[in-house]
């Protein structure tokens, strides 16, 4: 499926490549942000570690079926096992402290500081994968940053202590992209998607068992089991457009999520976009647009 995709797309080294991966990971942007919402309307009633780990074991169950694992062992072999774990635990660190931020903080403190994380994959694809930002990206990096800032409005008031659990968030999400760029080289899509949600279901099942509470009702069993769809989705998708893209193209697009975020706050938690929000948002569109349109033309 990668490989086709990429035929279609005209490889990675074409001038489609950067374009299809940018859609790519907008779309997996959508999936994470669902997600988000769907964990932070979950925390009310059940514990995080369960919610935690039952976004793993879902996981497994969904890419198991889709990619009928039993028909296809070697899916769970790869050249690099180590490098494999240590991004799988980057995965479940961020999922972790993410949700945990979700449950004490409100939704704009932990966003402006999650939305840094551009800036450290920036700077770490140079020295760890060879791809250097050029200014272009980066001063279009710093408007789209700018955007968050517009609508987060950071420092008004006193910081809850669980914005640490944010800032963990951001840097494991960092190294996660970086490593899951540098394991596309040589595994597959599929591999690395089963192979972070065993080892997150096996990680966090302890956690999970220990505080487990049953759901108090079908539609809250249901949303725990999206959780898997959503993230296993959101994360193939994710492997999909690294796959073809630099890291650097890929990053200032994690802005997008405000978006998703303004819409979805309202629609699932009443909560009406403020003229700062609607200003900021335009921002980190406008900043993404610009990214795809220097793509097209010549590239940054």
């Amino acid at each position: 499926m990668a490989q086709g995709f990429q035929q279609q797309s005209g490889g990675p080294g074409s001038v489609a490549a950067p374009i299809a991966g940018i859609g790519l990971i907008a779309i997996a942007c959508l999936s994470f942000s669902v997600l988000d919402a769907t964990a932070k309307y979950l925390s009310a009633s059940l514990p995080t570690l369960q919610i935690v780990w039952m976004r793993f074991v879902s996981h497994v169950i969904v890419t198991f079926i889709l990619f009928q694992v039993w028909k296809k062992p070697s899916l769970l072999k790869t050249g690099r096992p180590v490098l494999q774990i240590v991004r799988a635990l980057c995965l479940v660190g961020t999922t972790f402290c993410n949700f945990i931020a979700l449950r004490y903080l409100q939704l704009a403190e932990t966003m402006s500081i999650m939305f840094a994380s551009p800036f450290v994959i920036t700077a770490l694809a140079g020295p760890l994968l060879g791809e250097w930002a050029g200014l272009r990206r980066w001063i279009a990096i710093i408007v789209g940053f700018s955007g968050v800032l517009v609508v987060t409005q950071p420092g008004m008031g006193g910081m809850h202590w669980a914005a640490i659990f944010s800032v963990c968030s951001m840097c494991f999400y960092a190294f996660y992209a970086i490593l899951t760029r540098q394991l596309t080289a040589t595994d597959g899509s599929a591999t690395m998607l089963i192979i972070s949600g065993i080892v997150g279901a096996v990680a966090m099942a302890p956690a999970g068992i220990a505080v487990w509470e049953t759901p108090p009702d079908a539609l809250s069993w249901a949303l725990m089991l999206l959780t898997g769809c959503l993230g296993g989705g959101g994360h193939y998708l994710f492997i999909m457009a690294h796959r073809i893209a630099p890291a650097p193209v890929l990053a200032p697009f994690i802005y997008s999520q405000i978006v998703w975020m303004i819409i979805l706050g309202y629609l699932v938690f009443a909560d009406v976009p403020s003229l700062s929000t609607i200003a900021g948002a335009s921002i980190v569109v406008a900043s993404g647009l610009y990214i795809l349109y220097r793509e097209r033309v010549k590239g940054i």
